[in-house]
Order: C-alpha cells, then structure tokens, then sequence
C-alpha cells in the first residue's frame, strides 16, 4: 500500500538556522521521534533504526537512510529510506524536504515536504486514510521538534559575537552579550498512545459512515 503527504509548515525561525539543521541528518533525525542513525555507512548512506511504543508493546524496525540529493542553492533535501522488523513488516519511504524564505519576514520560513510512503504486511491492513493520519501526526510532532532545534541554533550574528564586549570608554563595563537559548529538550519516542486514538477514531468514523 502506498501512502503520498505533500505538507507545508511555516516556522518561526530564519530559513538559514532551519536549513542548517535539514541539511544535517543526524541532527535532523534526532527530531524524528523514535528515530536514531546507529551507523555512518558512506558519505551519503546511514543505518538506522525506528522504535514504536504503544504501552508495554515496542516494535523496532531497522534499515537504511540514503541522501539521494543535497543542495544548498535551494536548500533542499532528498532523501530514501527503507526498512523492516522481525515480524516481516516493511516500509520504505523517498521524502523530499525543502526550507523556503518567508519574503514577509526574514525571521519566519516554510518547511515543504513531500513523501510517497510504501508499506507492507500488518501495517498494511490499517488502510490508507489512516495510514494519512498516523503519517500526518508523526509529521507534525517531527516539526515541532524540528522547530524547537533550529531555534536553538546560533544566528550569524550570533557566532561573530564575541564572547564579551569591551569596557566603554568611561571604564564602566558595556551591555553583556545576551548568550544562546538553551537546547531544548524534544519528544524521543513516537506518541503511542495519540497513534492508537488516531486508529480508533477513523475505526469508528468508518463504521458510522458507512451506516450511512
């Protein structure tokens, strides 16, 4: 079953902080909850591993991330990733994601992403509006982890500051130099609990609907 999201999320954070943090992929799948690089394979391949956990219940699916396409000019990422677990489950997934300045203010950007997601087996049956849905909510908690880091992230002016400012010329010490926002701890684990209610509630719709 194939499964395609074309997504937009505006952020408010300046398109050269987001990019930064896009065009790394391990500091980008650290904001995909679940989501690790165990392994660098190559200068464009990496091995990884995915983990869903729903109460006392985990499933671990394992595979490999390529970086099929990098460009700063338009600031734009392709990658593809395939994977499986023991239970013979497989999903395999090219995602292209794009940072787009905001010509309204130089503060805001857009994160453009486009994903076609193939699964198989268990994960299959669910059917693809909530497949949509599930993708969808696991998107959006990525992009507020995404956003929470990219802030962190030191602007230009930031990383040309010096450390200190000088005396003024009166001896009396100048304004201090307001330091970098801490990171911000983000979401590790998938939320469970919200993908189970997401399957739920498009269980019931669809029993409603079609008594219709």
């Amino acid at each position: 079953m194939e499964v395609k999201l074309d997504k937009q999320y505006p952020l408010d954070v300046d398109a050269d902080r987001a990019w930064a943090l896009l065009s790394d992929l391990k500091a980008t799948a650290e904001c995909m909850p679940g989501a690790q690089i165990l392994e660098q394979l190559s200068d464009t391949s990496y091995k990884g591993a995915v983990k869903i956990k729903v109460g006392p219940a985990v499933a671990q699916f394992g595979g490999t991330v390529d970086v099929i396409e990098t460009s700063a000019e338009t600031k734009t990422v392709v990658l593809r990733g395939k994977g499986a677990d023991k239970g013979g489950s497989s999903a395999s997934m090219d995602l292209s994601a794009a940072i787009a300045v905001d010509p309204a203010n130089a503060n805001h950007c857009v994160l453009n992403g486009s994903a076609a997601v193939i699964v198989n087996g268990k994960f299959a049956q669910f059917g693809g509006r909530m497949m949509v849905q599930v993708s969808e909510m696991i998107l959006a908690q990525f992009v507020e982890n995404f956003r929470q880091t990219a802030l962190t992230l030191p602007t230009a002016g930031d990383a040309s500051a010096p450390a200190s400012a000088p005396d003024g010329a009166d001896g009396a010490p100048a304004a201090p130099v307001t330091p970098a926002s801490p990171r911000v701890a983000v979401d590790k684990e998938i939320n469970g609990l919200s993908i189970v209610w997401s399957l739920v509630k498009s269980w019931w719709q669809g029993i409603f609907g079609a008594s219709r």
